[in-house]
């Protein structure tokens, strides 16, 4: 999948960080969030650059950043398509964990660039009463390309807002494994993708 492994790089760690939440009592809104928690990313990987060569230290600040903070369930429904509705619940609870798996290990491939780069933040356009909004952002990369990506984000029942997918220069990262799901479950069945998913998070 070759879309894959350019999206991967040029997303640049910038998914991780964009997405991350401490929910607190008052919600910021969704752009604020993806702004201010970049910010912090930025800081705490600069500071320890040590933390990208750290499994430990990396798999922490994913687990605590970056997980909490994607609906991972919707992400697996969205790659799944049609045929999330043909697993069963136990078949849907593999199936997301091993995606959330997978998904991961991207970012975390992706966090060593992310220090070299710069976002811009596009206007927020959002009534009061959204619940599912796009944030649009700018990465400009250190060779002066810019790559525009856009978290689609939900407002969920505590009132935090959660990505549930990211959209590379019009690429979804999600809905990109789609055709490679779809495939895999027409000709073997399910149980054949969570083996295949298990199998790439060895």
């Amino acid at each position: 999948m070759k879309i894959l492994k350019w999206v991967s790089g040029a997303l640049a760690g910038v998914v991780a960080a964009s997405v991350l939440s401490n929910v607190a009592a008052a919600q910021p809104a969704p752009d604020a969030l993806v702004k201010s928690l970049a910010s912090e990313v930025t800081t705490v990987l600069k500071n320890d650059p040590a933390i990208l060569s750290n499994a430990a230290k990396l798999r922490d600040l994913i687990e605590t950043r970056l997980i909490p903070n994607f609906n991972f369930q919707h992400m697996t429904q969205l790659a799944m398509g049609r045929n999330w509705g043909k697993a069963s619940p136990d078949q849907q609870t593999a199936l997301t964990r091993e995606f959330q798996t997978l998904l991961v290990r991207t970012y975390s491939g992706a966090l060593a660039n992310f220090r070299n780069n710069t976002i811009d933040y596009r206007p927020l356009r959002m009534q009061t009463t959204d619940t599912d909004v796009t944030v649009k952002t700018v990465v400009n990369q250190a060779n002066g390309q810019g790559i525009p990506i856009d978290y689609s984000m939900e407002k969920v029942a505590d009132g935090s807002w959660k990505a549930y997918d990211v959209v590379v220069a019009g690429v979804s990262l999600v809905t990109n494994y789609r055709e490679e799901f779809n495939s895999v479950v027409r000709d073997q069945g399910v149980d054949a993708l969570i083996k295949q998913l298990q199998a790439k998070n060895r």
